[in-house]
Formats: C-alpha cells, sequence, structure tokens
C-alpha cells in the first residue's frame, strides 16, 4: 500500500468517524471540546484497563487454581 492511498484511507476514516458522530455540523471550538472530552476518555478507560485488567486476570487465574486443587503449600509446611 502507498502512501497517497494511505492517506485517502485516513481521510476516508476521518470522513467517516465525522459524520456518525455529527461532528461535521459543529462549530471549531466545539468539536476542539468533543475531542478532547473523547480523547481524554479513551485514554483514561486504556489506563483503566492497563492497570486492573491484569490485576484481575491474576485473580482469577489463583481463584480457579484454587478451585481445581492446585494450591500452594504453604512456607509453614514446608519448613516442617
Amino acid at each position: 500500500m502507498d502512501i497517497k492511498s494511505m492517506k485517502n484511507y485516513l481521510y476516508w476514516l476521518y470522513c467517516q468517524f465525522e459524520l456518525i458522530t455529527c461532528s461535521y455540523l459543529m462549530e471549531p471550538w466545539e468539536k476542539l471540546l468533543f475531542y478532547t472530552f473523547n480523547i481524554t476518555m479513551l485514554v483514561m478507560v486504556l489506563y483503566a484497563g492497563y492497570i486492573f485488567v491484569p490485576v484481575h486476570l491474576s485473580m482469577a487465574f489463583q481463584f480457579f487454581l484454587h478451585l481445581f486443587g492446585n494450591q500452594h503449600e504453604n512456607t509453614v509446611s514446608i519448613v516442617k
């Protein structure tokens, strides 16, 4: 894929986004607020997913290991 067709494709995607969100009807200052809000929400969701999803996956993995009987040995039982 060459640069010109990639540029045209990205422009087409941007036009589709403006049509779907009806942001082509907004004034420039409204677009700035709209895009700033949307980008901020997207960054917050991605950050929360980056922070919390691995923790929840680890807890679920530990739960299923415990549920199926593969328990970690206690350090006290290893010493005895």
